[in-house]
């Protein structure tokens, strides 16, 4: 068995996040600024080397403008 990180929903789900950082115009160092992290956090993150939990999940979403329940939903149909 494969692990999560590397399974078609999270690809989607990294895929999601970083797509949303970029339309919004931020650099990884803008988007790590407000969530008061290092540039690495983002960085690793949307490469797959890091997961984020349900809390930072929220921050991100909350700065990237996004509704965190439609990002599930989009994730969700490339679940088994």
């Amino acid at each position: 068995m494969t692990s999560s990180v590397f399974s078609d929903a999270y690809q989607k789900f990294r895929e999601i996040l970083v797509e949303a950082r970029k339309s919004r115009g931020y650099t990884q160092v803008e988007l790590a600024k407000l969530l008061e992290k290092p540039q690495s956090f983002v960085s690793k993150y949307e490469s797959g080397e890091r997961r984020i939990d349900i809390v930072e999940f929220v921050a991100i979403c909350r700065h990237l403008k996004l509704n965190p329940d439609l990002v599930f939903k989009s994730v969700s149909q490339f679940l088994n």
